[in-house]
């Protein structure tokens, strides 16, 4: 794993193709589980709107597959408007915790957020050839590490188990 999010935080735009393969055909397969859901379901209403986001979920993935570079962007941009979003509600939360210890964290984590969202924003769509794959590939490295740091003590645990024994 260490050396799969080396490779995503050097070749970024590879894992950010692979990201973005892999979230259509998520895709992909929720919008058949609306369809099935939908063809169960009761209500001549729900079916129809099952059937309906099914198809949109399919129609997306399907987008996506064939205009992967394309998908990449919507992605980027995504990202920029969810940080957006949460940054607001960061702020907004802060502010109705004003009051609580600590709760200055979550003004902080706002500014974060909303100075990562213009950035993206700002960068967009040039950002988007590095920036999820980079973001892949540093959430594939921390949890590489995370793993191995288990490991290891998980094996001198073992090891001190069997020495007192």
């Amino acid at each position: 794993m260490i050396v799969v999010g080396l490779v995503a935080i050097i070749v970024p735009p590879l894992a950010g193709i692979a990201a973005t393969i892999f979230i259509a055909w998520l895709l992909l397969i929720c919008g058949g589980m609306h369809l099935v859901y939908g063809w169960h379901s009761r209500g001549a209403g729900g079916v129809l709107w099952e059937i309906l986001i099914g198809i949109l979920y399919i129609a997306a993935g399907i987008y996506i597959l064939v205009n992967p570079v394309a998908g990449l962007a919507s992605l980027t941009l995504g990202l920029a408007f969810y940080l957006f979003a949460e940054a607001i509600l960061e702020f907004i939360l802060g502010t109705q915790m004003r009051g609580i210890k600590g709760a200055g964290w979550l003004w902080v984590d706002g500014g974060v957020n909303l100075i990562l969202a213009i950035m993206i924003w700002r960068t967009w769509p040039a950002s988007s050839v590095w920036l999820i794959g980079t973001l892949v590939g540093i959430g594939i490295l921390f949890t590489a590490f995370t793993r191995l740091m288990i490991s290891m003590a998980a094996h001198r645990v073992a090891s001190d188990t069997v020495k007192t024994v």
